[in-house]
Parts: structure tokens; sequence; C-alpha cells
């Protein structure tokens, strides 16, 4: 199989590894294939939506989720590196609550499947980073949540790369783990 999907301490989420194929003049991959991806994860998913976005060093994107609409996402990184998280909303989930972080870069071409109910953020390491991600449904502001990406609650773990994380003001003022909506 062209990829690798190796489960998390997250139940159904998967970091997932393209077979790259490289040589003398390059490389090539396959950045996503619907069968093989299928039979990797264990379930057929249908995406809707390509997003792609661009940020510097030190700005935090998330945590994000959308009540109805709920997505799914495959995320990946063309450009730089991130440190991408996931944190469990779902809680009939052996892992409600708990959280996943992983560096994601245009060197090592990991993804990540972030299946609906879960938030996603992402802290940009390099001096810029393109993000891609597929989603399973399409954006749908008014079911948006944002959760605060530092919640004492959840301790995620973000990497120290000497500055203040850069947010937006809707990412500023994200709600907490006890505030926010849950599946």
């Amino acid at each position: 199989m062209p990829i690798t999907a190796t489960s998390t301490a997250l139940t159904d989420v998967f970091i997932i590894e393209p077979k790259v194929f490289g040589d003398a003049r390059g490389w090539f991959y396959e950045s996503f294939n619907e069968n093989d991806f299928s039979q990797a994860i264990g379930q057929t998913v249908h995406f809707v939506q390509d997003n792609h976005s661009s940020s510097q060093k030190g700005v935090l994107r998330g945590l994000h989720y959308q009540l109805q609409q709920t997505q799914g996402k495959l995320v990946r990184v063309t450009t730089g590196a991130v440190f991408d998280v996931a944190v469990d909303l779902r809680q009939a989930s052996p892992s409600f609550g708990k959280w996943f972080g992983i560096e994601l870069s245009a060197e090592n071409k990991k993804q990540l499947w972030i299946p609906p109910g879960f938030a996603h953020g992402f802290l940009v390491l390099s001096e810029s980073a393109e993000f891609l991600y597929k989603t399973t449904d399409y954006w749908h502001a008014a079911s948006e949540c944002c959760m605060i990406w530092n919640d004492a609650s959840l301790d995620i773990t973000w990497p120290d790369i000497g500055i203040v994380p850069l947010l937006n003001s809707k990412d500023a003022q994200g709600l907490s783990w006890e505030q926010a909506p849950k599946f």
C-alpha cells in the first residue's frame, strides 16, 4: 500500500505517511488516494472541500470545530513546519478530553487524519508555513466554535518557539474546556 496509517493516543486519529518515490531528480508521492486512504483508516471518507492557508512564524490558529456540519480533516504542510493538535470532544470516546500533537512539515510529509468530533489547531514553527487540509463537510459559520488554545485543564504542551503566539481576535477569545460545547 502506498500509505501507512499509524494510530495515535486519540481514538480514530491517524498519522498518515505516504510512500515517497525519490531519485536524483527529486521526489513524487500521491498526497491522497481515496481507495488507499479508506483502506488504511478502515472506513470510507468523502471530502467536499480543500483549504489552503499561509501563516508566519508564531501564528496559532485554533482550536476550531463546527457543531453542525461537523468536519473531518486530513491535514498536511507543503512549506515549512507546524505543531498540529487535535482534541477529542466526543463524550462517548475513550479518549474524550485528551489531546494529541505532532509536527507536520514539508520535509517529513506526514499528514494527520482528524475525524468529526474533534477541535483542531496548529502553531507555525518555521519562518512561514503553507497548510493544506481536506474537509468532509463545508464550512458553516453559524455553528463554528473555538476553544482557547491554552486552557489549563487541557494542558496542551505547545512547543516553545521563543515568541508569544499570534492569534486573531476570535481565537484569542476562545471558550474554555468547561464552556465549550461537546459532542
